[in-house]
Order: structure tokens, then sequence, then C-alpha cells
């Protein structure tokens, strides 16, 4: 397993602006926001549901783990996916740093995977809890 979810019960982009939200609380910032839906209504003519890809960095984390392997940037940053189900529900999906940065050898990229993965795991929690 790569990731790990949550399933929220409100309007896309209440959700969306939530997830910003959660994520500012724990350190983590925005750096990418893809919107598939209009990239590929753009590029191939295709209708699709909201479906966001955000690139969270947590600067700190971010700099301790480029100082540790400086081609670690190869993964970063932290991917959240923001989509919109058949249902209607919305999925926040999460990347498993720890699942990902198995590939590095280096003991301190371990710990910040475990330690990254516990904030990501917070933000999930506090989104889960607000439905």
């Amino acid at each position: 397993m790569y990731g790990f979810s949550v399933q929220l019960q409100r309007p896309f982009d209440t959700a969306l602006t939530t997830v910003i939200e959660s994520l500012k609380k724990e350190g983590f910032g925005v750096l990418s926001d893809i919107d598939v839906k209009a990239t590929l209504k753009e590029k191939i003519n295709v209708e699709h549901r909201p479906y966001r890809i955000l690139g969270a960095c947590n600067p700190p984390l971010a700099l301790r783990a480029i100082e540790a392997d400086a081609d670690i940037g190869l993964l970063l940053p932290c991917n959240v996916v923001v989509r919109e189900e058949k249902d209607s529900s919305i999925t926040v999906a999460f990347m498993d740093p720890e699942a990902l940065l198995k590939v590095s050898d280096k003991p301190e990229i371990q710990e910040l995977a475990k330690e990254v993965k516990g904030l990501l795991q917070r933000v999930s929690s506090s989104l889960g809890s607000e439905d």
C-alpha cells in the first residue's frame, strides 16, 4: 500500500479548502495544485469529476531530507489527492512517505518518513472528525 485515505461528505470545493487549511495547521504548504479535471478538458476535451493533486511540503522537514540525501527531491513533495467519487462523496488520499521513501537506505530519511507520515495522519484524522 502506498497511501491512506479518508472519505468526506461535503461539497468538493469545501473539502479542498478544508484539506489545505488542515495541511497548514501541521506545517505544510501547497507548492503545486494540479487540476486534473481542467487539464483533461483543455487537452483532450474530456469531462471528468473534480480531481486535484496537491503537492504538500513542510519546509523544515524538506530541508532535513535534502541535507540527508540531495537526490531526495526526486520523491518530493508529498502528494495529496482530493477527488469526487461517482456517489458525490469526496476521497482525500495521502501518499505514505514510509512506503515511498523505503527506496532510501539512509536512516535519517526513514526517520523523517515516519515523522511526515504521522503529520499527514493527523491531517487525515482531523478531516474525518469534521463530518
